[in-house]
């Protein structure tokens, strides 16, 4: 139900700021491809301003997942668009409470980081474990990924198991 209203793409203007919800943004330079939530727009002296919006069901979270996702919606609209996104913002429901991000230069490389970690893991078809944590149970992929059945084990030791006891 948090979604609904950003899952819905479209758009509506409010006091001069436009908001799109659910906007499709890619980066051909970094392969990637997503949706914003909502991204708000504004002309100024500048030219245009666009600051992406990302809803988030829980609480800030200690690590930076949240901001690296957010990171990369700002470079694929910056690609996009041909403007430049210094913050971005991250809605989250249980405080509900914007948490300002400013999209700095060690943010923008550790984001590149992570878009390139993940290229190499696509490429040599390597995926990491699962690591079982207390967070799986809010995860909705929790039923496909098993994360308690198989964190920390190895397939091959599995397979290799399986085969002396054949």
């Amino acid at each position: 139900m948090l979604h609904a209203r950003q899952d819905d793409p479209g758009f509506e203007t409010r006091n001069g700021i436009r908001y799109r919800r659910a906007l499709r943004v890619h980066s051909n330079a970094l392969g990637i491809w997503g949706i914003c939530d909502l991204v708000e727009e504004k002309e100024s002296s500048t030219g245009l301003q666009m600051t992406p919006v990302e809803t988030k069901h829980g609480k800030p979270k200690s690590d930076v997942s949240d901001k690296v996702q957010l990171c990369a919606q700002a470079l694929c609209l910056e690609e996009m668009f041909g403007v430049h996104i210094p913050q971005a913002f991250l809605f989250y429901a249980v405080t509900r409470r914007r948490l300002a991000v400013d999209l700095d230069d060690a943010l923008r490389h550790t984001t590149k980081q992570f878009v390139q970690q993940l290229a190499d893991m696509f490429r040599t078809r390597e995926t990491p474990a699962p690591v079982f944590s207390s967070r799986c149970k809010r995860c909705s992929f929790v039923d496909v990924c098993k994360p308690e059945c198989i964190a920390g084990k190895s397939a091959s030791k599995y397979v290799n198991t399986f085969l002396r006891s054949s």
